[in-house]
């Protein structure tokens, strides 16, 4: 017996222990038109936080909620594979599961800091950002804390890619020509503006080659 496509579809989702069924929500369809598929049946919140989302013209996909145990999980998040500048996308690299506020604050950041900064103090837009990931299960160095990585709360960042080929990494470019070191700077600042929590190289040596940008926290930035 053959079952309607439709049908087919449930069939497969239910038996994968899927819940994830087409809605006609806004920022769901949003989030489809950017090559997610279906998503998950998601709470207001969420849904909330994914329409703001899609208002920024970032490329996204809702994931699902996953516990992971030992304090570790990823809910109300999302994949986000690119950003909107004030004149075209530029990719994010690297990226897991991250909250979704933080991804709301992520572009921001990405857009009205980084591209803007780029275009202005180096002469070049943006075209990538490289990143060492959100979500890890692990703790905070030297604690027994969890980090806000164990929640998909907080992503590193690494280098920037401008339109001209240049690579300007954290490590490399945070003591090096003044240009780079301004751009690096600006940026930094404007990330303390969007995000609870930011770290980079004056923190400590463990943070030398990247910003870790958190969202929440308790507003501090080093």
């Amino acid at each position: 017996m053959r079952l309607h496509p439709a049908l087919s579809l449930l069939v497969l989702l239910t038996l994968a222990g899927c819940s994830a069924i087409p809605s006609s929500n806004p920022a769901e369809q949003t989030a489809r038109q950017a090559g997610s598929g279906p998503v998950a049946v998601a709470r207001p919140e969420a849904r909330q936080c994914y329409a703001e989302l899609g208002q920024t013209g970032s490329r996204f996909a809702p994931l699902p909620d996953k516990f992971y145990g030992a304090g570790c999980s990823t809910t109300n998040s999302v994949r986000l594979d690119g950003v909107a500048g004030d004149a075209h996308e530029f990719s994010v690299t690297n990226l897991g599961a991250v909250a979704c506020p933080l991804a709301n604050s992520f572009a921001g950041w990405a857009r009205f800091g980084v591209d803007r900064a780029a275009r202005q103090i180096l002469g070049s837009p943006l075209r990538r950002i490289e990143t060492m990931g959100s979500y890890s299960c692990r703790n905070v160095a030297g604690t027994a804390r969890r980090s806000a990585h164990s929640r998909a709360e907080a992503i590193d960042v690494a280098a920037f890619v401008l339109a001209d080929g240049r690579r300007i990494s954290v490590q490399s470019g945070w003591n090096a020509s003044p240009r780079e070191r301004e751009f690096l700077r600006v940026i930094h600042s404007s990330a303390c503006k969007r995000f609870g929590t930011v770290l980079g190289p004056d923190y400590n040596k463990a943070h030398e080659d990247h910003f870790h940008l958190e969202y929440g926290g308790n507003n501090y930035c080093r």
